[in-house]
């Protein structure tokens, strides 16, 4: 019998987006080594559940801001994967026509306010959205993903100061993978758990298992029930764990500064696996449905390299397309 929360449909959509962002991170793996992959790849492995459990429980209209790990962030909003795959290799028919590559996908259609280089760039901006959506009275919800590095900055704080004060519709959403680059969370932080910082702000702060997608849409989906009633935000902490180094360059998946224990440890608690296995206990699905679904990913994926790698290089007059010029420059 399945738990209550969420229907069958709803489970086995958030089985495959898992499954897509995986293939598709694979698959940027295999382009970056292969040379084909402009700048870095900051890989979501490991991390699934926080973004398909986040962004299933906001609606197709709401906003997110996301970082510069965020493929996962994308797809599971809604991101086409041939329009990504091509920005990430820097063709002309990418998300913003290869110009920003993997750090800075946005598509505004989505509610995909962009990805950021910058250490909690998308906090502020996510804010921003919200008080728009305050103003007008659209009763969209804004999402910003971060990481627990990100929770030292001063955008996060100034942010979640200002959506509290004024009762922004906004959803604080720290992906905690332990590490910032290289360095521990118990090294930069004196504090176990970065959502201890909510009561500075007089907002709800929560702890979540982030390997566990019901769990994660749960607490989102009752942080969005909050914000639409018009009782401000929230500040939610996803327990989680990044498989791979920092970026794909990071030397043995970050194994200078993270012991191969800790990383067995993690990848033991696969989220994906870990979900699968409660839709085959739920009767929810089969172990055939689960290989359909696999399949179904990794061709859907494989045709979003073949699209990328068809397209062509921006024209570099196309440098001086789509760039503010006041009137008077």
């Amino acid at each position: 019998m399945l738990p209550a929360g969420t229907t069958k449909e709803q489970r086995i959509a958030m089985y495959k987006t898992m499954v897509v962002i995986r293939k598709f991170e694979d698959a940027t793996r295999e382009l970056y080594t292969q040379g084909l992959m402009p700048g870095l790849a900051h890989l979501y492995v490991g991390e699934e559940a926080v973004a398909v459990g986040a962004c299933a429980a906001l609606r197709a209209d709401d906003y997110i801001s996301s970082t510069h790990r965020g493929h996962g962030h994308l797809i599971a909003k809604g991101g086409d994967l041939k329009f990504m795959m091509a920005e990430i290799l820097g063709k002309k028919t990418g998300y913003c026509k290869g110009k920003g590559g993997s750090m800075h996908i946005a598509d505004l259609d989505l509610g995909i306010l962009g990805a950021n280089g910058i250490v909690g760039g998308g906090i502020p901006i996510a804010v921003g959205a919200a008080l728009s959506s305050k103003i007008r009275k659209d009763g969209r919800i804004s999402l910003c993903f971060f990481g627990d590095g990100a929770s030292n900055q001063g955008t996060f704080h100034e942010s979640i100061n200002l959506a509290s004060a004024w009762r922004l519709p906004a959803v604080f959403l720290c992906e905690n993978n332990l590490y910032g680059i290289s360095v521990s969370q118990k090294r930069h932080q004196n504090i176990a758990d970065v959502a201890e910082r909510a009561k500075a702000y007089g907002i709800p702060g929560l702890v979540v298992d982030g390997n566990d997608v019901l769990a994660v849409y749960n607490s989102v989906r009752e942080a969005c029930d909050r914000a639409c009633g018009g009782e401000g935000p929230t500040l939610i902490e996803c327990k989680t764990y990044r498989w791979g180094g920092h970026h794909v360059g990071d030397p043995n998946n970050g194994a200078l500064y993270r012991c191969r224990e800790e990383i067995d440890e993690w990848k033991a608690r696969c989220p994906i696996k870990r979900f699968g296995e409660r839709l085959l206990s739920d009767g929810a699905a089969t172990a055939e449905d689960l290989q359909a679904i696999d399949e179904e990913a990794a061709a859907a994926v494989g045709e979003a390299v073949e699209f990328a790698k068809a397209s062509s290089f921006p024209d570099p007059d196309d440098l001086y397309e789509d760039v503010f010029v006041p009137d008077n420059a």
